[in-house]
Parts: C-alpha cells; sequence; structure tokens
C-alpha cells in the first residue's frame, strides 16, 4: 500500500499554484471560506440554540398564559367564596326574623302584650289558618282593639320594632259613640318551615 506523504516537498505544488492565483480570486476564496465557516457555525451552533430559545419561549408564553388564567380563576373564586358568605349572612339574619313553629305561641303574646301595653283593649285576638309560603309560612291574626288614635298608633309602632317579622294589613278604624275607636286589622307573622315538616305537608298533599 502506497504510503501518503505530508512533506513539506508534497505540498510545494499546492503553494506554487496558490501563488500564481490573482489577488481578487484570493478575495472570492477568503469570502468563501469565511461563509462557509459562518454557515457552520449558524448550522452547528447558533440554530439549534434559537430553536431552543423559541421553544422556551413558546413555553414561557403559555405558562404566563396559564398563570393569567389560574389568577382570574382565582379571583373570580374569592369572589364568589364573598358573595357565599354575604347570602350565608344574609340568610342568618332573615332566619332570625323568621321564627320557628315553637317560638309562635311567645311571639303571638308579644302582640298583644305590645296592644296592652299601648293602652288598647282587645275585643278579639284569633290566630287563622297558616298560609305555606315554600320555605316559610304566613301565619294571619284576625284583631279587633278598642282605643284612640294615639293608642293605635303606639301598638303598630311597637309592632314593627319587634325583632321579628309581624307586618299589619286590613286596617279599617271605626268611630262608634261614646265608644272611642274601634280598630280591626290582620296581623301577619311569617315562621321559618324545615324540611321535614315540608315534606310531609306535600306527602299528605299527595294523598
Amino acid at each position: 500500500m502506497k504510503k501518503f506523504d505530508l512533506s513539506l516537498k508534497s505540498i510545494e505544488p499546492l503553494f506554487e499554484k496558490a501563488g500564481k492565483i490573482s489577488k481578487v480570486h484570493r478575495i472570492l476564496i477568503c469570502v468563501a471560506t469565511f461563509i462557509v465557516i459562518i454557515g457552520l457555525f449558524v448550522y452547528f451552533l447558533y440554530l439549534p440554540k434559537f430553536e431552543r430559545l423559541n421553544k422556551l419561549n413558546s413555553e414561557y408564553k403559555n405558562f404566563e398564559q396559564s398563570l393569567a388564567l389560574a389568577k382570574n380563576k382565582a379571583a373570580q373564586l374569592n369572589k364568589y367564596r364573598e358573595k357565599i358568605k354575604l347570602a350565608e349572612a344574609k340568610y342568618k339574619i332573615a332566619m332570625k326574623a323568621l321564627p320557628d313553629k315553637k317560638e309562635i305561641p311567645s311571639l303571638l303574646t308579644s302582640i298583644t302584650e305590645s296592644g296592652k301595653d299601648a293602652g288598647l283593649e282587645f275585643l278579639l285576638f284569633q290566630p287563622e289558618s297558616e298560609i305555606n309560603k315554600d320555605f316559610y309560612a304566613e301565619i294571619p291574626v284576625s284583631i279587633k282593639v278598642v282605643g284612640n288614635y294615639h293608642n293605635v298608633g303606639l301598638f303598630f309602632d311597637k309592632i314593627s320594632r319587634l325583632s321579628r317579622i309581624v307586618n299589619i294589613k286590613d286596617i279599617v278604624i271605626r268611630t262608634p259613640e261614646g265608644k272611642g275607636l274601634n280598630t280591626s286589622c290582620t296581623s301577619v307573622t311569617y315562621r321559618f318551615v324545615e324540611t321535614k315538616e315540608k315534606d310531609a305537608a306535600n306527602t299528605a298533599k299527595k294523598k
């Protein structure tokens, strides 16, 4: 096998040929060599890093979008929690104003005591049948009292100041001779209807 000789003598012809190349060709060769080196650098070093950078940038944008979405959902969740807390607080306040069944007798007693404290004489105090209204029930009470305008006004004022909800409606005032004012009205109070009680009432209706 013939040995490959890299001695100075073997490459002298190349130098001689290179020496014969014009200056323009030398410049072109240098430029071409430079372009090849730059191309190799771009292809093997820059492009992979550029692609990696683009990928990281895309991942970062996706992460930013996910983070913004998560923050938005968290903010909405906090708003919903605040709304739920507010609704629960309002519900508790409403429930305090709606007594349960066992508290109704004491509430009716409070109404009669308010009338007596106002200086009225009761001619009638008759609780009527309950009227169911979904989660609560209306309890109307027919009332007839005797007293002057001031007494009646004071009675209504005391009713409005009770901790429980009591509405006065159907007010009729008569002035019989020598007997002051006869006032008829209907007081309506409300009570909370528990789920078990409501289910039992619905079952009874179906039967």
